[in-house]
């Protein structure tokens, strides 16, 4: 790696002979030949294959209610002696975890005997899928393919509030994904003690293998201690499937037999628009669902009728200040399941598909969606979605996307993605109104993760396909990285074409390369209130196709890590940036600066994380320096909050930027804030409300949800949502939703 770092250094390349993008196609072609000898070179057996837990039938019923009085817990297997991974990584843990498992034919059953200290627990709330790092919980990572990178997640904090989710790339926890199963938490005054019956049929799994990869983890706030039962480097997180242990069992698990659920809403609402005279007043009562049907154990196939998501939380706004579209992640459950199959392929910002391009501002019809497991090797994903037609500009759309994965080594993967989208009856108005006939996407993706997870990387390709397509429609990226628990090294370049286009994607930027080193190296006391410090070095540095550069930034931080788990980082960085378009320093719709113009500056600012276990926390981060034209920006952002645990959270995040410049922009100042709200009564009647009073785009949007889960996976949602202009103060627009959720097992 240390010879690809030597030979890609941009500032060595003679760019007068570089005209187009031959070098990103030879450091494409190169990385994918490293993966390759990487992959086979460090293929090898799972690295904690010998710690085992032995799974039997259950010798007798088993009640979910946190007390371990069961003569089935007195005959199961005790995973106990687990290993510290934070704050060192050396010895065994200081607090107590003692954990058993059990089964019968519909439920796998397991509970978790968290000793600690005398004196309370520390917890946010009852909220479901609560924050790891700010929350005592116990977590249970399964893998029942045994492939070392996709799983599922159950677990509960010390109150009891459940969290789930879907694991992906090896390490990853998608707490969106939400199903059906019981759990319950019962607090003694050395311990807490949690009990759960996960259903068969809420999980994907291969028929007749007997060996799962399972780890479980364990974070203790006042202690500061994360530990787990099978080992993990402290690098890495408890998360990282490449560490798991085996559940061994006796005999293949259960086959779940008929597997079919219908989850029907019915929902009524009214809204109102009061930008328009006279005020425009609608209601609504709408019918519809999804149904999931399991192909077999490890294959999934999900239809939607008429899919409402009035419940899902609107988006955190944020200043925006960038040249460039901002990335808001998917939060609507149907695509969230084995959802890393299609998103997963490219990089943050050159993502060939995002769900969220799909029902953007008009209904979805109807979907359907077959995922999951072929064997242990090959994954497929299948989705067909179709919206409505509501205008010229927005014609009934037809959404198609077909991923496979086909696992090679120890943990890596090939992939392949085809991605189209058809306007229906597609016509003159239509193309008037700026709509393309269809566009399409088709690519490969090589993803390196060897067995001890110090190397990872990818390497892809794709193209897209549109009506009078002219060239330069492809993107080519890489990068490589090697983690260790001192060093951590990467590089990634990236090249997309300036008429690449996926529409189904998230491509905020086109025509440019990109050549990103990064380094970074901690330090690890023996003693004192450090538990790790050390510099990272960053440095992105763009050019136009013809390899003349556009922009770049380096930067330079040196990171705190508390004892305490509280972290302080200081850093500073220099940016230049020739603009290729006009662009607005304030993004107000004001002046603009002219494309080809050319700015550079300087900037320096620190971040600060509290320690989690008080009651009252705060985070800040600061920035200050120059900006374009010669111009100063001050940026402080915080985020203060208060709980009354388990029942009530309280949260002030605020933002402020003054920017100076001459004129005609002069001095801009605007805030952004967002008190919050999170009362949770038991953990399953929760209440959020907050507020975002956004001055950059002259918003106030208030946002309120009570949700009941009245059984498990079926929801009663009050949502209310207002919009209003700040100056003078007036309501824009404003809506009430009702909205009730069963989910039936057949």
């Amino acid at each position: 790696m240390f010879q690809l770092l030597k030979t890609t250094n941009y500032s060595s390349i003679n760019l007068n002979n570089l005209k187009n993008s031959s070098v990103i196609r030879l450091h494409s072609y190169t990385a994918i030949l490293l993966f390759i000898m990487l992959s086979s070179s460090l293929s090898a057996q799972k690295k904690n294959v010998q710690y085992e837990l032995k799974l039997k039938p259950a010798s007798s019923a088993i009640r979910i209610d946190g007390i371990m009085d069961e003569p089935a817990w007195e005959d199961a297997d005790l995973a106990s002696k687990f290993f510290m991974v934070q704050p060192m990584d050396t010895s065994f843990a200081k607090v107590r975890t003692d954990v058993k498992m059990s089964y019968d034919k519909d439920f796998l059953y397991l509970i978790a005997v968290c000793y600690h200290e005398p004196g309370p627990y520390f917890v946010e709330s009852l909220r479901r899928d609560f924050a790891f790092g700010k929350n005592d919980n116990f977590l249970l990572f399964m893998d029942p393919f045994d492939d070392q990178t996709n799983g599922f997640s159950f677990g509960s904090n010390a109150a009891g509030a459940q969290w789930d989710g879907i694991m992906y790339d090896g390490s990853k926890v998608d707490l969106s994904w939400d199903n059906k199963w019981v759990s319950a938490v019962k607090n003694y005054e050395d311990r807490w003690v949690f009990e759960a019956a996960i259903p068969f049929k809420s999980i994907r799994y291969k028929p007749g293998i007997t060996k799962w990869g399972i780890n479980f983890s364990r974070m203790d706030l006042k202690s500061t201690e994360k530990s787990s039962w099978a080992p993990v480097p402290r690098q890495f997180a408890t998360a990282s499937l490449a560490y798991t242990g085996n559940l061994v069992w006796d005999q293949p698990p259960p086959v779940p037999g008929q597997n079919i659920s219908v989850i029907p809403y019915t929902l009524g609402g009214i809204s109102s628009n009061h930008t328009l005279s006279p005020i425009s007043r609608n209601q609504r009562g709408e019918i519809g669902g999804d149904v999931k049907i399991a192909i077999n154990s490890s294959l999934n196939l999900d239809l939607t009728v008429n899919p409402d998501y009035s419940q899902v939380e609107v988006d955190r706004q944020v200043p925006n200040l960038d040249r460039f579209e901002l990335f808001f992640p998917e939060r609507r459950q149907y695509f969230l399941e084995n959802g890393d199959l299609f998103s997963n392929f490219g990089y943050q910002n050159i993502r060939p598909f995002f769900s969220r391009r799909i029902g953007l501002g008009v209904p979805i019809q109807y979907g359907a969606r077959l995922s999951g497991k072929l064997n242990k090797d090959w994954r497929v994903g299948l989705m067909n979605m179709q919206t409505e037609n509501t205008s010229a500009a927005e014609p009934a759309q037809n959404f198609a996307v077909l991923a496979l994965q086909r696992r090679v080594f120890a943990r890596s993967n090939i992939g392949a993605i085809v991605i189209n989208k058809q306007s229906m009856n597609f016509d003159a108005e239509n193309a008037a109104a700026g709509v393309s006939r269809y566009n399409r996407v088709a690519g490969l993706e090589y993803n390196l993760a060897s067995s001890n997870n110090t190397w990872t990387g990818k390497a892809v390709t794709m193209k897209s396909f549109s009506p009078n397509g002219s060239g330069k429609d492809m993107m080519q990226a890489a990068n490589l990285r090697y983690w260790t628990g001192n060093w951590d090294l990467n590089w990634q370049h990236e090249y997309v074409g300036r008429n690449y286009n996926a529409e189904v994607g998230y491509v905020p930027r086109r025509g440019y390369i990109n050549l990103s080193p990064q380094a970074g190296y901690l330090f690890f006391p023996k003693k004192g209130p450090l538990v790790s410090h050390g510099p990272k070095l960053f440095s992105a540095n763009y050019f136009n196709e013809s390899f003349q550069r556009t922009d770049y930034t380096n930067y330079l931080a040196y990171n705190l890590n508390f004892r305490s788990r509280a972290t302080l980082t200081g850093w500073i960085a220099n940016d230049y940036v020739k603009l290729q378009r006009p662009f607005d320093p304030t993004n107000r719709g004001g002046a603009v600066l002219a494309a080809g113009s050319e700015h550079r500056w300087e900037a320096f600012g620190a971040e600060f994380a509290s320690r989690p276990q008080s009651l009252y926390t705060m985070a800040l981060s600061t920035r200050y320096g120059g900006y374009y034209a010669g111009g100063h920006r001050l940026n402080v952002t915080s985020e203060f909050g208060y709980r009354f645990q388990p029942y009530v959270s309280l949260a002030l995040s605020s933002s402020y930027n003054d920017i100076r410049l001459p004129q005609p922009w002069n001095t801009t100042k605007f805030w952004l804030i967002g008190p919050r709200v999170d009362v949770t009564m038991t953990n399953k009647v929760f209440f959020t409300g907050f507020v975002q009073y956004n001055e950059q785009s002259d918003n106030i949007n208030v946002n309120t949800r009570l949700q009941w889960r009245y059984k498990p996976a079926s929801d009663l949602f009050i949502v209310y949502t207002d919009n209003y202009l700040p100056a003078p103060f007036a309501v824009k627009n404003r809506f009430l939703v009702l909205k009730l959720t069963y989910w039936w097992n057949i």
